[in-house]
């Protein structure tokens, strides 16, 4: 600590100036648990010291972990399948294109920009598809975009007969195993269809489980909407019946849908939105408004309730295309995808304001950074791959 000393009329007055490497282990990792990704990785290169708490320390990971869980981010691939993090500060005007700059989290994998699909996100781990227009010859990864670590996933050998190929990816709250599934669409006999699910539970089994037919055929949307421990997926051809995986038993139920649906399945996608199962209409229409079902009580058909956003508030030049919820945040504003780009509707005041980033947005999702290696879920001794050259500390 160093100490400074002056006189004022005749007093001596001590002046105690504490460097912050004075400070307390925990006080320190308290501070730097709150400061936004950029400067943190910035902190990493001050000393040794530094890089050892910032990068291995569980305390730091599990404060910075549950600080971000009240501002989630949001990853997303642009034009050039690079992956891209915007922040989400409750004093940040996302409006102003200046306050919204975004982190490259990761180099860009090597995947046509228009076939890279983010499967979905757990605890700061994401799953991505590449190249599933050539399905024979596909890639999944899981990837920790802040790290920069990442593996690829050994799929089973490619069969003829497969059609089409749909993932999922879920955390289980109560065995803490992270589990990525996948559904198959295959001819069998006389042109039929039949779709199985399979699934593989990293750092547990090292071999794809098929755990049985599933009663409808599969579609793009598989999986996305992550709710009461299960994910849900709709029937490509009826809108009657929603279906869920169920992460811990991996049973497969079936839930009611909104009554008196009429668009057609191709038109519809699912959500998770403040905890709620939700259901959205508005695809690739023409000039209609964007009607939202909200699943009020978990798997109770009188539950569903129905909001419309007017076509008169979706800001001009994207009326005429597809809005994709991501998720709702502070004051009940939802996040949505439109083609590239990416606004905010105020419910109360029902208004849409873009939000403006740098570049196209190809696809997005609700994302909650964290620190954590992908050791920590496959162990020690799995070999991951890291983008980032190791920082030499001198």
């Amino acid at each position: 600590m160093d100490v400074k000393s002056s006189f004022c009329k005749g007093s001596r007055i001590s002046h105690h100036v504490t460097r912050i490497m004075d400070l307390p282990w925990v006080i320190m990792i308290e501070i730097l648990s709150r400061l936004p990704i950029k400067p943190i990785f910035q902190c990493r290169v001050v000393c040794k010291l530094w890089y050892g708490l910032l990068t291995s320390d569980p305390l730091f990971f599990n404060m910075h972990q549950t600080r971000s869980l009240n501002f989630p981010s949001i990853l997303f691939l642009d034009g050039q399948c690079s992956p891209l993090l915007l922040e989400l500060k409750a004093e940040y005007d996302y409006y102003v294109h200046r306050c919204n700059r975004t982190v490259q989290v990761t180099p860009k994998f090597h995947f046509h920009p228009r076939s890279a699909i983010l499967v979905g996100s757990c605890n700061g781990f994401i799953c991505l598809v590449g190249g599933l227009t050539h399905i024979e010859n596909h890639s999944v990864y899981i990837n920790n975009p802040l790290l920069g670590e990442y593996f690829k996933l050994e799929l089973p050998k490619w069969e003829i007969s497969v059609t089409q190929v749909a993932y999922g990816f879920c955390f289980s709250e109560v065995s803490g195993e992270y589990k990525v599934l996948r559904l198959v669409d295959r001819k069998v006999q006389d042109d039929t269809r039949a779709s199985e699910l399979e699934v593989y539970t990293l750092g547990v089994y090292e071999k794809w489980r098929n755990v049985g037919e599933i009663p409808c055929p599969v579609w793009y949307d598989f999986g996305k909407a992550n709710v009461n421990g299960a994910l849900h997926w709709m029937e490509s051809e009826k809108t009657d019946c929603i279906y869920s995986f169920d992460v811990e038993t991996e049973k497969i139920k079936s839930l009611p849908a909104p009554p008196g649906l009429e668009t057609p399945s191709s038109n519809l996608r699912l959500a998770e939105l403040g905890n709620c199962l939700c259901l959205t209409d508005n695809v690739d229409r023409w000039n209609v408004n964007i009607n939202i079902w909200w699943m009020k009580e978990y798997g109770i058909a009188e539950s569903w309730t129905k909001n419309s956003i007017l076509v008169e508030s979706i800001p001009h030049g994207m009326v005429n295309y597809s809005f994709e919820p991501i998720f709702i945040w502070k004051d009940g504003e939802i996040l949505f995808q439109s083609r590239s780009k990416l606004a905010w509707y105020n419910p109360e005041m029902k208004t849409f304001r873009v939000v403006n980033v740098d570049g196209d947005v190809i696809t997005s999702t609700k994302y909650t950074p964290s620190f954590y290696s992908l050791k920590t879920i496959m162990g020690d001794d799995f070999q991951v791959t890291n983008v980032y050259p190791k920082t030499e500390i001198a």
